[in-house]
């Protein structure tokens, strides 16, 4: 896939430009920044996912931001409605091996695509010897599974791929539990599994595989979920048909069982207040751009970046309108840095944000990726239009877990960021 590279700006003239043209870029609101933070990652949002709501809850917040801001809506209420199938874990979440009752969320979470159902009954280990003995093999292969709770650990799903039979018989099962070395990491899925899906610490299950398990799992899936995007601008003071375009998810995981919840601090509460920082920058008529500048917070980013896919194939202004597209995700860290997705395709664009880098010293370090589909610059960059993603790096680890909490996240190089970004965005002056 080729990509639309932004007009190459010889370095003086652009320079000259910058130095005389532009307005130093305020300071964010540090304090204001933690406050978005802490109310979108609380847990009144409920995750901003699918259950109770939270993504709709998310967005009235966020719609009132926008008003509060002054900022144009380029759909009525700033709202872009979309429909999606989501699968959901609203009601009762719980596992219980032996004498020992495990907490979803901390011990054991459902995978995305889990069915639902209750079960009692003992766990059957898979015999890793199936993999290399015939006799233990066909042993397994014999034994009925549609009242049995099979586990095995993450390391042998990949094995399994290599003997369809054995993975087939599996799927048999009423329930798969597979245990997890390192750390439970969520997702959402579209679709349901027949099947009973969870994953637990391998730390929590007890030593003898063969335990009594209880278990209950509430899963809903729901066909055509109705979330939105939302859209505002500021008018271009020099070419207001001519766009700079922020973006930022403001959705996450939601709600699992009744009690735990995703908080989302990081990925991606982060962007959604950088891109609030830089609507207020630009709100300010002492900081009108050239060109107009279009804010767009995505919804359902985290079940397949849904939201900008809907966008780009039902625009509210010309794709290719748009002069450059900054997408800002997972901007709660920063201490090794920022990692610039597309860097490596739009290079002479990516050497003009280190070289001004290099002058402001707003973040240790820039690292250029390639292409890659993990956030919502993708679809636009798909359609050519040109497009930095932004993250962080270093730092706390936490994510898609429920330990990415508003009150760790260190916000290392968030000013930095938010001063770098003002100075590339001033980068794109008007055309003659």
């Amino acid at each position: 896939m080729r990509f639309r590279t932004v007009r190459s700006l010889h370095t003086l003239p652009w320079l000259a430009w910058l130095t005389f043209n532009s307005t130093p870029a305020a300071g964010q609101d540090m304090a204001r920044v933690r406050q978005t933070i802490g109310t979108l990652a609380a847990p009144a949002m409920h995750g901003r996912g699918y259950v109770r709501q939270g993504d709709q809850q998310a967005a009235r917040y966020l719609r009132k931001r926008f008003q509060d801001l002054g900022l144009q809506p380029l759909a009525p209420a700033y709202s872009q409605p979309f429909t999606l199938p989501v699968n959901t874990f609203p009601g009762q979440l719980s596992l219980q091996c032996g004498s020992v009752r495990l907490k979803p969320g901390v011990d054991f979470i459902a995978e995305p695509a889990s069915g639902g159902g209750s079960l009692t009954t003992l766990a059957l280990p898979l015999d890793t010897l199936a993999f290399t003995d015939e006799a233990v093999k066909q042993q397994f292969l014999n034994q009925p599974l549609q009242d049995r709770v099979v586990v095995l650990h993450q390391r042998n799903l990949a094995r399994l791929q290599r003997f369809p039979d054995l993975a087939r018989h599996l799927d048999e099962a009423r329930t798969r539990i597979t245990l997890v070395d390192n750390k439970l990491t969520a997702s959402i899925a579209q679709e349901q599994a027949s099947q009973i899906r969870l994953q637990v610490l391998a730390s929590k299950w007890p030593a003898s595989e063969k335990a009594h398990v209880q278990l209950k799992v509430e899963a809903k899936l729901q066909p055509a979920y109705t979330t939105r995007n939302l859209i505002g601008y500021v008018c271009g003071r020099v070419q207001p048909d001519s766009f700079l375009v922020i973006t930022a998810h403001y959705d996450h995981l939601g709600q699992m069982g009744r009690r735990a919840y995703f908080p989302g601090a990081n990925d991606n509460a982060s962007g959604t207040a950088m891109l609030l920082e830089l609507a207020a920058h630009y709100s300010l008529p002492a900081n009108r751009p050239a060109y107009s500048v279009v804010f767009i917070l995505f919804g359902a980013e985290e079940a397949g970046l849904l939201g900008s896919q809907y966008f780009t194939e039902h625009p509210l202004f010309p794709l290719t309108r748009i002069r450059f597209l900054v997408n800002l995700d997972l901007l709660g860290t920063g201490e090794e840095g920022l990692t610039v997705v597309n860097g490596r395709l739009l290079e002479p664009t990516f050497q003009r944000l280190t070289q001004l880098n290099d002058t402001g010293h707003f973040v240790p370090q820039l690292a250029a990726r390639g292409r890659a589909a993990n956030s919502d610059h993708f679809p636009f960059s798909e359609r050519g239009v040109p497009a930095f993603f932004f993250y962080t790096r270093g730092g706390i680890t936490a994510y898609h877990d429920i330990y990415d909490r508003a009150e760790t996240l260190p916000l290392t190089a968030f000013t930095g960021v938010f001063q770098l970004l003002t100075a590339f965005l001033a980068s794109f002056g008007p055309e003659k």
